[in-house]
């Protein structure tokens, strides 16, 4: 291994551990809940239609405030532009979180 290899190398590892240093993850059952906002993401199948399923509780001195469900039904192949795909569906696909 030559130079520039080898001092590419060493940089790269240490950028990896910097930014890493920063961002420690906590297991769940660890996060102190006496102040937070828990949500949860569920998809439900039904027939030919799919749920999609949302939880919200709040948490604030150690008390319940609030907590309200929300769901979205959709079918489960959708019809677009492309036809519809047997293979996929909606109960399968990612889910993208944005917090904000």
């Amino acid at each position: 291994m030559n130079v520039t290899n080898y001092f590419i190398t060493a940089l790269s590892v240490s950028l990896l551990t910097a930014c890493n240093s920063g961002q420690q993850e906590q297991i769940l059952e660890q996060l102190d809940k006496k102040s937070a906002r828990e949500v949860t993401l569920k998809t439900v199948t039904q027939g030919d239609s799919v749920l999609h399923i949302t939880s919200q509780h709040i948490w604030y001195n150690g008390e319940q405030i609030a907590s309200k469900n929300d769901t979205i039904k959709t079918l489960a192949a959708p019809n677009t532009w492309d036809g519809i795909d047997s293979t996929k569906t909606l109960s399968k696909v990612p889910i993208y979180v944005t917090v904000q």
